[in-house]
């Protein structure tokens, strides 16, 4: 294995190192470096989250750029304002020896005058997130015609946020002639087509394997249903008393509540998404890194700034609806050689993911069990045994023993540590005792769909191709209006007037209940349990009956739907119930 000495780095550069107390170059690292210092190429480098991209082309830049100029020669796009802030700090950190360096960082949620003027004292290293960056270069505040690096870093996630036309728009307003360097943990279609746009004859380093997750981190799937999802959760938690861990979400909404029912249930936990603000944010990281919050629950556009080494869990409270964003949360933990666990909570209409994911990181998940009661409650009894054993005396108590004896005088030694344990056991007892089990039995481990039916439902819905719907645009229109997950509306069949869909049976009463007296577009939308198994040929008459009675409008009320926004942004109907 070669040294920082071995890569062709000045002795500015390798005091920065020594002072960091890096000993030994990451795979990335050793690849990366002498090929940016010696060739003025582009590069496309896959690796994962934690592996120490940021000085694989945070070292080559600041040795090749000009400290003694005030032009902006380099150029570094990140997708979320905490990646932004840490990467701008880092580099601060490497070019603590750089006398001149001015590294700045443009992002938003902070004063674009404060920024401008950073830029205009003599930026040789912009640090931004797309949006920002746009922004400033639209108000003439920034000049990177000029600049002779640009790095796109974590780019699958910037294309995943939607960042493609900001990110192309950027890149327009830069030289032909500059050095692309692009870092991804993945290579989505997404991220080979940027690439193939704006790099030339690009070199590619792999560490590891493509979108493969890291070696040091195992994977457990947890089958349960979906109303138990948050007792999962807890007991995860409980079964696991040391746990510092970041749950995953996929929405702000998800992420907010769950974090607050946390809070509430006596768990250590705090939020992380994109609604909270600059300070709430620094707050909240604030009392990660300080182990003051236990339980971090994320977004994955929030979590792409967490920088922490020692996470031993990542809980996926959901799954995310990209299976290559998986990737980049198990690489949360496992992180600086140490071992994590990924954990995964699912419903039976998810587990066909749980097959996708394994082809993806080239690993087997492993099926567990959720702890009963009294397993956690055994754990708990355990873990404080081993703290208190584990304990240095405070000789400061000495001078209490005289009362404390009198105290337990008659007290044998076993009744005392009967007492004495009772009080955190109790408290798991009391809770635990009547728990019911969680588990539920993989009784289809197949991914298709035909067959899920055994345990789901079949449902008719008098919509279909004339109404402008296929099987996709359908799928996604059920899994908006009755907020479902992506998985969780499945076996579409669309004809021309009437068509089929299901979901798993716990789901029934729900959808049923949504669509009653449901109006679309000025005209009622039945919903009812099929008898079809997938031929679409039962219930043919019924759907034209339904439809005729909905065309005429029978005695149903006419009161018109209020309109809502999806997620990402397209209208969506809410039901209205009548009185």
């Amino acid at each position: 294995m070669s040294t920082f000495q071995d890569l062709g780095l000045q002795d500015h550069l390798l005091q920065a190192i020594t002072d960091l107390g890096f000993e030994t170059p990451s795979e990335v690292q050793e690849k990366a470096i002498p090929v940016l210092l010696t060739e003025e190429r582009d590069l496309v480098a896959l690796a994962q989250t934690g592996t120490g991209k940021t000085a694989a082309f945070g070292f080559p830049m600041l040795q090749n750029i000009d400290v003694d100029s005030r032009t902006t020669q380099g150029l570094i796009l990140s997708p979320t304002r905490e990646l932004c802030l840490q990467i701008t700090n880092e580099l601060k950190q490497y070019g603590k020896y750089c006398k001149g360096l001015n590294v700045t960082a443009i992002y938003g949620g902070a004063s674009i005058t404060d920024q401008a003027k950073q830029v205009k004292k003599g930026a040789q290293i912009v640090v931004a997130t797309p949006g920002r960056m746009k922004d400033m270069i639209s108000r003439n505040m920034v000049d990177i015609s000029k600049i002779q690096y640009s790095v796109l870093d974590e780019a699958d996630e910037m294309l995943n946020m939607g960042f493609y036309e900001d990110i192309t728009d950027i890149l327009s307003h830069t030289p032909e002639d500059k050095s692309t360097w692009l870092f991804s943990a993945t290579m989505p279609k997404e991220v080979a087509t940027i690439a193939k746009k704006f790099m030339f004859n690009p070199i590619e380093i792999t560490v590891g394997h493509k979108n493969v997750g890291s070696k040091n981190v195992s994977h457990e799937f947890y089958l349960v249903n979906s109303r138990d999802r948050y007792l999962a959760l807890k007991r995860l938690a409980d079964a696991n008393p040391n746990i510092f861990s970041v749950v995953f979400c996929r929405t702000k909404r998800d992420t907010q509540k769950v974090a607050e029912k946390l809070i509430e249930d006596g768990y250590n936990a705090g939020a992380l998404h994109g609604d909270l603000s600059q300070n709430q944010r620094d707050l909240v990281m604030k009392s990660f890194r300080n182990k003051q919050i236990q339980m971090l629950v994320a977004t994955d556009v929030a979590a792409r700034g967490i920088d922490v080494d020692d996470i031993t869990h990542v809980i996926n409270y959901q799954l995310p609806d990209e299976i290559e964003t998986y990737t980049h949360r198990s690489g949360r933990t496992g992180r600086a050689g140490k071992t994590g666990v990924s954990m995964v909570i699912v419903s039976k209409s998810e587990l066909r993911k749980i097959k996708s994911i394994e082809r993806i990181i080239k690993k087997q998940f492993e099926q567990k069990e959720i702890p009963s009661g009294m397993e956690i409650c055994q754990v708990q009894l355990m873990s404080l045994a081993n703290k208190v054993h584990d304990t240095e005396i405070n000789h400061e108590i000495d001078k209490y023993l005289e009362s404390i004896n009198e105290l337990f005088e008659d007290t044998s030694k076993d009744e005392l540590i009967k007492k004495f344990f009772s009080v955190e056991f109790s408290r798991f007892y009391n809770y635990y005792q009547k728990a019911k089990d969680l588990n539920i039995e993989a009784k289809h481990s197949s991914s298709r769909d035909g067959e899920r039916s055994g345990s789901s439902t079949r449902y008719f819905i008098n919509v279909g191709r004339k109404d402008g719907y296929d099987w996709m645009s359908l799928k996604d229109f059920l899994k908006a209006v009755l907020e479902l997950g992506r998985d969780d509306v499945f076996k579409v069949d669309v004809k021309d007037s009437f068509s089929f869909f299901n979901t798993e049976k716990e789901h029934e009463q729900k959808v049923l209940d949504f669509f009653t007296d449901f109006k679309y577009n000025g005209r009622f939308v039945n919903v009812e349990v099929s008898t079809d198994r997938g031929g679409g040929s039962r219930n043919r008459k019924k759907g034209r009956r339904n439809d005729k009675r909905n065309r005429k409008g029978g005695n149903r009320s006419d009161r018109s739907r209020s309109e809502v926004r999806t997620s990402k942004g397209s209208s969506r109907p809410r039901r209205s119930r009548r009185r």
